[in-house]
C-alpha cells in the first residue's frame, strides 16, 4: 500500500479547488454576458418592400401566433408560454422606444438570421413574409413604419424662419 505524503495531497486539494473556481467563474461568466445584436449596416439600410397599407395584417398575424408568440407572447410583450426558458428573454416587441430605434432592415435581419434562443427564420418563412412581419412587429408597438430618424424632414432649410437676433442685455 502507497502512502501519499501530506504536500502531495495538499496540492491535490489546492488543483481541485481551483478547477472548481474555474468551472464557477465560466458558468457565471456565461449567465451574465450578454452580447447586443450586431447587424451589419448594409443590413440596417435595407428598405421594406411593403407599406402598411400593403399588408393583410390578419394573414401576418397568424404567421406571428404560429411562429412567434410561444415566445414573444400574443400581444409581443416578450411574455410567451417558453418566454422563462431562455436567456436572454424575449424582447417586448410593444416598446415604441425600443422598436423606434430598429430601422425595418434591422428588424428583418434579426428574424432572418435569428440569435440563440431565437432561430433563424430563413428558411421557416419567405423573404415577402419576413417583410410583412416586420410590419406586423412595428404594429405591436404603434410604430407601423420605420423610425423618425430615417424619415426626411418634413420643412427644408430655406423654408424655416430665421431665429430672431439675440438682444444684448448689457445697455
Amino acid at each position: 500500500m502507497t502512502t501519499i505524503s501530506p504536500g502531495a495531497l495538499r496540492l491535490r486539494k489546492i488543483l481541485l479547488a481551483c478547477v472548481f473556481a474555474l468551472i464557477c467563474l465560466s458558468i457565471g461568466f456565461a449567465a451574465f454576458h450578454k452580447t447586443p445584436w450586431v447587424v451589419p449596416q448594409d443590413a440596417k439600410e435595407r428598405k421594406n418592400p411593403f407599406k402598411p397599407a400593403d399588408v393583410n395584417l390578419t394573414v401576418t398575424k397568424q404567421l406571428y401566433i404560429d411562429h412567434c408568440s410561444n415566445c414573444h407572447g400574443d400581444t409581443g410583450k416578450g411574455d410567451g408560454s417558453e418566454a422563462m426558458m431562455y436567456d436572454p428573454t424575449p424582447s417586448d416587441l410593444t416598446d415604441p422606444v425600443r422598436m423606434n430605434k430598429l430601422s425595418d432592415g434591422e428588424i428583418y435581419y434579426q428574424i432572418t438570421e435569428g440569435r440563440k434562443p431565437m432561430p433563424s427564420f430563413r428558411k421557416r418563412l419567405t423573404e415577402d413574409e419576413r417583410w410583412q412581419m416586420v410590419i406586423f412587429v412595428r404594429s405591436l408597438a404603434d410604430t407601423p413604419t420605420a423610425p423618425p430618424a430615417l424619415k426626411k424632414p418634413d420643412v427644408s432649410l430655406e423654408d424655416r424662419k430665421p431665429n430672431p437676433p439675440l438682444e444684448d442685455k448689457k445697455k
